[in-house]
């Protein structure tokens, strides 16, 4: 499989475990043991089992048919929103805490941006009874403080984290801290597809099951089971390796992804990792890296909490140098722009972050019979108040 990871845990240069030593053991014995786990029978039927009495899967495949009537083509809709939590995010946490159970670990830390995946794991482990702390930005636990409620209420301690710019990057650098401090009892649910091997892949298998579905509905509903073109925003990326995972080696498909171009790729103001980003290191993992030229990391900034990351995941950085996917940058006003249009056109309200995957469809020239999957990776609920501080911007 020319863009899966090898066995060193690298997608083409970019992967790999950077670790400290203290997290040696704790990695490599997660390492050597979880394509095995999944493999399991007892760990299969449990996990889908909870798919789909617990989160709702399948997911719908929606066709959107007056977003394609403006569009030219036919879209359809993988309705990740509608999940139990409002995300793909479950997906992921339900199969790695099923994981730390069988792995003997007691105690459960995560880190978390949109604050979607902070729910999803104070969610899983109110199901299972394990303690849990999320670690979570400043800046983020303010302008996502219903999130944060929704976690309290669950049983989960949230941390807010003073340090940087308050945000993803520092809530992750946080999260990293308690595991060397605790490798031995603690399980770390990573959200997305970063840090250390085999986070990356471990992460893009539990979200494969959301291109698995696709491929048997639109076999459904088209008589075919690949689209002409695979669409998801882009931060770390889980959503987006979900997205594309079974259809990574099929040339027939074009991916299109789209990052946070913040207030413009040339602004300072951008979470745009794939434009501006170099090869660097970041919380365990070589990839593309928003940094200066001593090598320091630089601050991102999106509008959206949950692409507001200074790195991207090994897999997309190596999609994107590769030209397997086409990245696209999306600047925050033409995030809400899509949020509005889908809201008005299908009566469905976006996240942020899935705005960004809308954004790019006025940027791509389609023909008729061209056939679409977008990922709406989570509902709008969350961003709110966000949305409504911009309404008088994108009224008709």
């Amino acid at each position: 499989m020319k863009y899966k990871i090898d066995s060193n845990g690298y997608y083409g240069e970019f992967g790999g475990a950077y670790i400290p030593e203290v997290l040696y053991k704790t990695v490599m014995d997660l390492r050597n043991i979880y394509e095995e786990i999944l493999e399991r029978d007892s760990f299969k039927r449990e996990y889908k089992s909870l798919l789909i009495d617990y989160a709702g899967r399948p997911s719908p495949l929606y066709l959107a048919k007056r977003l394609g009537q403006k569009y030219g083509c036919k879209i359809y809709l993988k309705r990740e929103d509608l999940n139990h939590t409002g995300a793909h995010k479950i997906n992921n946490t339900i199969g790695q805490i099923l994981l730390a159970k069988r792995m003997g670990k007691t105690r459960i830390i995560a880190e978390t941006g949109a604050g979607q995946h902070g729910v999803a794991t104070a969610t899983v482990c109110a199901l299972m009874d394990m303690p849990c702390r999320v670690y979570m930005g400043a800046t983020d636990v303010k302008r996502q403080h219903v999130n944060v409620e929704r976690m309290k209420m669950l049983g989960a301690e949230v941390f807010a984290v003073q340090s940087g710019n308050k945000t993803l990057k520092d809530a992750t650098n946080e999260a990293i801290r308690d595991w060397c401090c605790h490798p031995a009892d603690t399980f770390y649910i990573i959200g997305s597809t970063v840090g250390p091997h085999p986070y990356p892949d471990l992460v893009a298998r539990l979200q494969s099951v959301i291109s698995e579905e696709i491929k048997w509905q639109l076999l459904e509903k088209e008589g075919r089971d690949y689209p002409d073109y695979l669409m998801a925003c882009v931060g770390g990326g889980s959503n987006a390796a979900g997205t594309i995972y079974h259809y990574i080696d099929d040339m027939r498909v074009k991916i299109f992804l789209g990052e946070a171009g913040g207030l413009g790729i040339d602004s300072g103001e951008t979470a745009a990792t794939i434009h501006r980003g170099s090869l660097g290191i970041i919380h365990g993992a070589r990839t593309l890296v928003m940094q200066d030229e001593d090598g320091q990391i630089t601050e991102p900034y999106s509008i959206s909490a949950g692409l507001d990351y200074p790195g991207i995941g090994p897999m997309h950085a190596n999609l994107a140098k590769t030209h397997r996917a086409t990245v696209m940058a999306i600047n925050d006003d033409e995030a809400l722009k899509a949020a509005y249009e889908l809201t008005r056109l299908e009566g469905i309200i976006p996240a942020l972050e899935s705005a960004h995957a809308l954004g790019m469809l006025e940027k791509i020239k389609f023909q008729k019979d061209d056939v679409v999957v977008l990922t709406v990776s989570g509902r709008g609920d969350k961003d709110i108040d966000t949305y409504l501080a911009h309404i008088n911007d994108n009224k008709d």
